[in-house]
């Protein structure tokens, strides 16, 4: 890995810190190249501290490490990504990141949608909203339509009109999206008994 140390004067870079499993960014710091050393070598992820002008490995007093996965160097050869697996919280005020974020998994617009659902679960007259409607009449309404959605996909994947199947499809997921939270899940839930089964 080339990096170039000598960019700045003091020969620091960034490090950009993500999750590797969330893929959250928890934190920036950084390093020269005897922290680079140190964090490939004990593979916890260590730093050069500014204000103490010395190495700083994080989780040093705290226990709250960062386990190295993988450092990533950018197109200038100045920065450095580092996949880490964070044992605890990364900031220093006990938040998950140093941005106050939680650091949990992100399903880009299907999580957006999950928080559609239980707000209309919740807020939304069942008269104008088909997500009211459907809470009200029950679990087992609900299962229903699953059922009915996934025959609808099945049939559509038989045939060859892709738009078909690919409206069934959402239409699929959708369902399953309110059978989840009728049920007291979410995705996250899924998420993780698929990692467990994927050990």
């Amino acid at each position: 890995m080339k990096i170039d140390f000598n960019k700045n004067k003091d020969g620091l870079i960034p490090a950009v810190i993500q999750d590797a499993t969330t893929k959250n960014v928890l934190m920036l710091g950084y390093m020269n190249r005897e922290a680079l050393e140190k964090t490939q070598e004990t593979q916890k992820v260590t730093f050069y501290s500014r204000s103490k002008e010395r190495l700083w490995t994080k989780g040093e007093e705290s226990g709250n490490f960062l386990n190295l996965v993988a450092i990533k160097n950018d197109c200038d050869n100045d920065t450095l990504l580092i996949s880490v697996n964070p044992v605890g919280p990364t900031c220093h005020t006990g938040s998950d990141t140093c941005w106050n974020d939680e650091n949990t998994s992100n399903f880009g617009f299907l999580s957006q949608l999950e928080s559609v659902i239980e707000q209309r679960r919740t807020a939304a007259d069942s008269n104008t909203s088909y997500i009211a409607s459907l809470f009200e009449k029950g679990i087992n309404k609900i299962a229903q339509k699953v059922g009915e959605e996934a025959v609808e996909t099945v049939i559509e994947a038989k045939d060859d009109n892709d738009g078909l199947f690919l409206d069934e499809s959402a239409d699929l997921l959708f369902h399953y999206l309110i059978l989840l939270q009728a049920k007291g899940f979410t995705l996250k839930d899924i998420e993780a008994v698929l990692r467990e089964r994927h050990k």
